[in-house]
């Protein structure tokens, strides 16, 4: 594609100095439009903050009455926009997988909180030692819900930031649990004489 504009610009640049590249520009503005709604804002901001620039700068030039400039900054617009549409669609991809991991590898370790928590309520172990690991184990409950409304919105940072800190908190509370003595192993324990 780029071969062709290539070719094909000073023949333009030649044929259409003499009025504004309006149709060139409306096209730009048509893929900068189409890249804003692939999420190119979010995920591609350099290349679509580019091809908005572009777009401008072919606008200045209209003013300044300089068409072949501004057929140029409005071409350069188009790809760029072109551009920015399709690295969006890979950043919003990429994104999706991290934050699917990210909510994924937090559930793990939530039901893997939970496990320690019925076995040491299993093992007796006495309910004040309990408290925090359980506010957790709510806690955890409530952010994944928010955090798979996130994904399923397709607000994958939202999802990232909704989950971010909860994983360290639930292998925390999971690591002080490990250390406690359950109150049978308390139990066996000889007495010394």
């Amino acid at each position: 594609m780029r071969r062709l504009l290539a070719a094909l610009l000073p023949i333009l640049l030649a044929a259409g100095c003499s009025e504004p590249p309006h149709k060139e520009m409306n096209q730009a503005q048509g893929a900068i439009d189409a890249a804003r709604a692939a999420g190119a804002e979010q995920y591609a901001s350099e290349a679509f903050t580019a091809a908005a620039s572009a777009l401008q700068q072919s606008h200045e030039a209209v003013e300044q009455r300089d068409y072949r400039l501004a057929l140029t900054r409005a071409i350069d617009a188009s790809e760029r926009a072109q551009d920015a549409a399709k690295l969006a669609a890979d950043g919003k991809a990429r994104a999706r997988s991290e934050a699917e991991l990210a909510v994924s590898t937090t559930n793990a370790a939530a039901l893997a909180l939970d496990v320690r928590l019925k076995a040491a309520e299993a093992a007796r172990v006495p309910a004040r030692t309990l408290v925090a690991p359980r506010k957790v184990a709510t806690e955890a409950a409530a952010t994944l819900q928010k955090a798979r409304a996130h994904l399923a919105a397709g607000a994958y940072a939202e999802a990232m930031s909704a989950v971010k800190e909860l994983e360290r908190a639930i292998r925390a509370e999971m690591e002080t649990m490990d250390a406690l003595p359950s109150s049978r192993t308390a139990r066996r324990t000889p007495r010394r004489p």
